[in-house]
């Protein structure tokens, strides 16, 4: 593990997590020829990556999935859940479906396979420190075809909203419910900023304009109970 000091203020700070030393010293070469962006440390596996995420709060996680000591799912799911304000966008040679939904699940801003053109890798790099999710061409191809998945019983087929992670999908049920973020807070035992950070969160994975706009798009998906529609 080493960690980058000087950063300017300004850059996108990013953690490489890569078990591979010579892909993360080509990556840290790479994003270093991008002006706004800056590394500030390495991990090797997942368990390193938890540790140095809490130390030096990274704008972006750049992580890759299949390490020894521990897979990067676990490390995004456990960053996500100390730290909603930081982004993990999936770096890896992993194109499985499996792989990809259960990243989204765990939290994930966004899933890059290794390869990809620079360009791509810096917009995903981006869009995750702005906020947003961003997946890359081909994966976005694969993910639609469980987004538009055919309805059963008028519902949709499957888990909604796989992008989400459980707590940001609990969350927006809640939401879908009328509940406020103070009632959100009280009922899931959070601290109010964390409340926020994943009400932010799921607005921009969901493109959502505002809490009238998700809460549409939740019921229709199924989600919000009937009997408490008139809170």
């Amino acid at each position: 593990m080493t960690d980058a000091a000087g950063a300017p203020s300004e850059a996108i700070r990013v953690l490489i997590v890569d078990d591979h030393a010579s892909f993360r010293s080509g990556l840290r070469a790479l994003l270093g020829t991008a002006g706004d962006l800056t590394v500030v440390g390495e991990a090797s596996d997942g368990p390193a990556a938890v540790t140095l995420t809490g130390r030096l709060q990274p704008d972006v996680v750049l992580m890759d999935l299949t390490m020894p000591g521990g897979d990067g799912i676990s490390a995004t799911q456990r960053i996500v859940d100390a730290w909603p304000h930081v982004a993990v966008v999936v770096l890896t040679m992993d194109d499985g479906d499996s792989s990809l939904i259960r990243a989204l699940q765990a939290g994930a801003r966004g899933y890059v396979l290794k390869g990809a053109q620079r360009p791509e890798l810096l917009r995903a790099v981006r869009a995750g420190a702005a906020g947003e999710a961003l997946l890359g061409a081909d994966v976005a191809r694969r993910l639609s075809s469980y987004v538009v998945a055919p309805p059963v019983d008028g519902r949709p087929a499957g888990r909604p909203f796989p992008e989400l992670t459980d707590r940001e999908l609990e969350i927006l049920d809640l939401i879908a419910r009328g509940r406020s973020n103070t009632e959100i807070s009280d009922t899931l035992v959070l601290s109010p900023k964390t409340v926020r950070n994943h009400v932010s969160n799921v607005f921009s994975k969901l493109g959502a304009r505002d809490r009238a706009d998700a809460i549409v798009r939740a019921r229709e998906a199924g989600l919000g109970g009937a009997g408490d529609r008139a809170r």
